[in-house]
Formats: structure tokens, C-alpha cells, sequence
């Protein structure tokens, strides 16, 4: 039991370390990269997207992966503990709406995000070597933003929760469990997700928008939990 403490923990530092390489890349490419090439002259722009945007997809992609295996891990060890009482806890409903936030967004990174940009990559790169650009360049850009977008909504609350987990509490479950309150909020993220997929950027187009958006789906999801409780 003091070796599965111990490897907890060291779970937990590996969860922050990785997440803050992936979380702060990912508030990279929307607060400061998106508005930079948005800006800035064409050569610079094919520049960027040939050398640089390769190695900050590099960490990016690869912190995803890192935190999602860690943090299922630390869930798998949670979970052992505690069995069928885990949705009897604030902390183990706090924890799941966290966990199923960080596990859209990671797979918004590697279904959606890298296979899009990748797409972007090679097309500027023809382009540069006087070669035709991929017809569906521009398409899978714009996917590419929708999903970066939605994962910036989804991380401010999926933030709120995992700190909630050990420092907030809420009223006592009146049906002996939290089942209900996940399964509104799985609903409410489920409806965003799809939009992230086949939906519209609407607020999400300005980076102002995303953060007011994220904050606004954080009320929201708190607001279900504490009315469903």
C-alpha cells in the first residue's frame, strides 16, 4: 500500500508536469500563434507552419498522450480503491467530469487537431517548393481550429474540476450518489463535442469569445451538479 502511495504520487507529479507542457501549448496556439499568423506577412507565415509549428505539434501531441496515460492511471488506482462508492464522493464526481473533459480534448489532439495540421504542414511545404497546395488544406485547417477552439472551452472547466475534486465541496447527494448530476453534464459536454466535429466556431472565433465561453461552461456544468445534487 506504501508503494501504491508512493507511485501515486510520483503519478501525479508526472499529471501536472505533462499537463502544464500541453495545456500551455495548447493556449499558445490560440492566444498567441493563431493571431501572430493572422498578422503577419505571408513568407513569415509558411516559415512558421514549415519549422516551428512542427515542434510545437511535437510536445503538444505528445503532452496529451503523457497526461491522459498518467492521469489513467491515477484513476485506475482511485477507482480500485474505492469500487462501486466512487460517484458517492463530491470528489469522485468532480474527478469524472474532469477526466471525461481531459479525455475529449486528448482525443481532439490526436483524431482531430494533428491529422488536420499535418495536412496544413504539406501544403504550405509544396507551396513553398512551387508546388500545387492540397485542395483540402483549407478545410482541414478550419477543422483543425474548430477542435483547438473546443479544446480551450473544455479546459477551463475540466481546470475548475480537477482542483474541485480536493478543495470544493457541494451538497450531500439526496439519491445516495451523483449519477444523475454526471449524466446531465455528460450531456451538456457530449452536445459541444459534437459540435466540435461537424458545428460552428461562433463565439469561439475570437479568443476573448473562447475564454468568456469557458468560463460561461464552467457556471453552467457547476450550476447542473449543484441544482442535481
Amino acid at each position: 500500500m506504501e508503494f501504491q502511495g508512493n507511485f501515486y504520487f510520483f503519478m501525479r507529479w508526472m499529471h501536472y508536469f505533462f499537463g502544464i507542457i500541453w495545456i500551455g501549448h495548447l493556449y499558445y496556439f490560440n492566444f498567441t500563434q493563431a493571431p501572430f499568423f493572422a498578422e503577419t506577412d505571408a513568407t513569415t507565415k509558411s516559415n512558421a507552419i514549415q519549422k516551428l509549428l512542427p515542434r510545437a505539434l511535437w510536445w503538444f501531441r505528445w503532452g496529451a498522450m503523457l497526461t491522459f496515460i498518467t492521469g489513467f492511471i491515477m484513476l485506475s488506482i482511485w477507482g480500485s480503491s474505492v469500487g462501486p462508492d466512487a460517484l458517492k464522493s463530491s470528489f469522485g464526481l468532480f474527478i469524472s467530469v474532469g477526466a471525461l473533459l481531459g479525455t475529449l480534448m486528448f482525443l481532439n489532439v490526436w483524431l482531430v487537431i494533428w491529422p488536420a495540421q499535418q495536412v496544413v504542414i504539406e501544403s504550405t511545404t509544396n507551396v513553398a517548393q512551387g508546388k500545387p497546395a492540397l485542395p483540402n488544406a483549407a478545410a482541414k485547417g478550419a477543422a483543425a481550429l474548430l477542435a483547438s477552439r473546443t479544446n480551450v472551452l473544455f479546459s477551463l472547466p475540466m481546470l475548475f474540476f480537477m482542483g474541485a475534486g480536493s478543495h470544493l465541496t457541494i451538497p450531500a447527494a439526496t439519491n445516495g450518489d451523483y449519477t444523475t448530476a454526471l449524466l446531465a453534464c455528460t450531456g451538456i459536454i457530449a452536445l459541444l463535442q459534437v459540435n466540435a466535429v461537424k458545428g460552428k466556431l461562433g463565439p469561439m472565433a475570437k479568443v476573448v469569445g473562447v475564454i468568456h465561453s469557458g468560463v460561461g461552461l464552467t457556471v453552467v456544468l457547476f450550476a447542473t451538479i449543484w441544482m442535481l445534487a
